[in-house]
């Protein structure tokens, strides 16, 4: 049975031209919503005190289990305005399949698919307000999560858990036009080994990409590509975003799972490829043919998907080896045509023939 998050407002809620002012110009994970959803687990109780309540910190002893071992999992996922004021998920489900499997992997209690939909949809809810207006690219991002709160230090799954999910208004991932990224291939560090964590997403995965990320920005480039597999030859991932490539005999090539991140765009391009005349193909890709294929053409486009940008183009790439262009050095046509249809699902400019949109009001 989905449980329900009944709401208690806050009594401090933000006064409307602070919060206007805000969604001007939100930025990204800068500013938070008035709520969050919260929900308790352990052994003999369950999951219980469900609730949308007032955004505040947490009380928590110093020696909680995920402060020492790292015991946790989190979610990202968005809701959209509409032209007529409703209010939109996209594609909630795959998030709450996703949450599941991250936290069987994490050894954490798993929540229910409708009752992870029904808290974050209870908090967009209760901070409709907070939904930026239709028109542009803006949204309210919601940050699904649960870690071992229990106060205990040995090493095992704890036996108490906290769920949470906030929300903060987001502005355009690309304000300045959409222009494209330079890869750092790195050969230094690895995302994620065969059997490791690679395909939950768990924040020690993200502590992890820290490193590589400064290693990129310090060769000049905006994110790092990972490489993996045994010999650590095949392409991973680029930061927190699948890697897609798109071929002269019109394949869409992306990373096979296993090692990577399930990611909810990833599997939207994938369904979406037939409609612009490509075929979707999940297979390892060996470094030497990516970098072989944009050098002799067989390889046009390169992009990244993830929910915070939707799509990046890929127009560079760079290791201690090589630094080549992409195509012409600008955003593909397939990569655009891929970016402009999920957006317009998103807002509902396009019909949802997927049936991908879940409305929260």
């Amino acid at each position: 049975m989905t449980a329900q998050f009944p709401l208690v407002p806050t009594d401090h809620p933000t006064p409307p031209q602070t919060r206007e002012e805000i969604l001007a110009d939100p930025g990204f994970g800068r500013h938070f919503t008035d709520h969050m959803a919260t929900a308790v687990w352990s052994p003999d109780a369950g999951w219980h005190d469900q609730r949308v309540g007032a955004l505040e910190p947490f009380t928590m002893h110093p020696g909680a289990a995920v402060l020492h071992y790292a015991q946790e999992i989190l979610e990202g996922l968005k809701a959209f305005r509409h032209a007529d004021g409703s209010v939109w998920l996209f594609r909630p489900e795959l998030n709450a399949r996703r949450f599941a499997a991250s936290a069987r992997r994490m050894v954490l209690p798993e929540l229910d698919e409708e009752t992870f939909v029904e808290s974050v949809a209870a908090l967009v809810r209760a901070d409709e307000a907070w939904v930026p207006p239709y028109g542009g690219e803006q949204s309210l991002y919601l940050r699904p999560f649960m870690f071992a709160s229990e106060a205990f230090l040995g090493v095992r799954p704890a036996q108490q858990v906290t769920y949470c999910v906030l929300a903060c208004p987001a502005g355009s991932y690309f304000p300045n036009g959409v222009t494209g990224v330079t890869l750092w291939v790195s050969t230094t560090y690895s995302r994620a080994s065969i059997g490791g964590t690679g395909a939950a997403k768990c924040g020690g995965n993200y502590a992890a990409s820290l490193a590589p990320q400064r290693e990129a920005l310090g060769h000049g480039c905006e994110q790092v590509l990972y490489l993996g597999g045994e010999g650590r030859r095949s392409i991973d991932e680029s930061g927190t975003m699948n890697v897609f490539f798109v071929t002269r005999d019109h394949q869409l090539l992306t990373p096979g799972l296993g090692t990577i991140l399930d990611g909810v765009t990833r599997d939207s391009v994938l369904t979406l490829a037939a409609e612009h005349g490509l075929e979707p193909v999940q297979r390892t890709i060996d470094l030497d043919e990516m970098r072989d294929g944009f050098a002799d053409g067989s390889m046009t486009e390169a992009f990244a998907a993830g929910t915070a940008a939707v799509i990046t183009p890929i127009i560079g790439l760079k290791s201690d080896d090589f630094a080549l262009t992409i195509g012409d050095g600008a955003p593909g046509k397939y990569t655009q045509q891929f970016r402009e249809r999920l957006l317009d699902i998103q807002s509902g400019r396009a019909a949802d023939t997927h049936g991908w949109m879940r409305r929260v009001l």
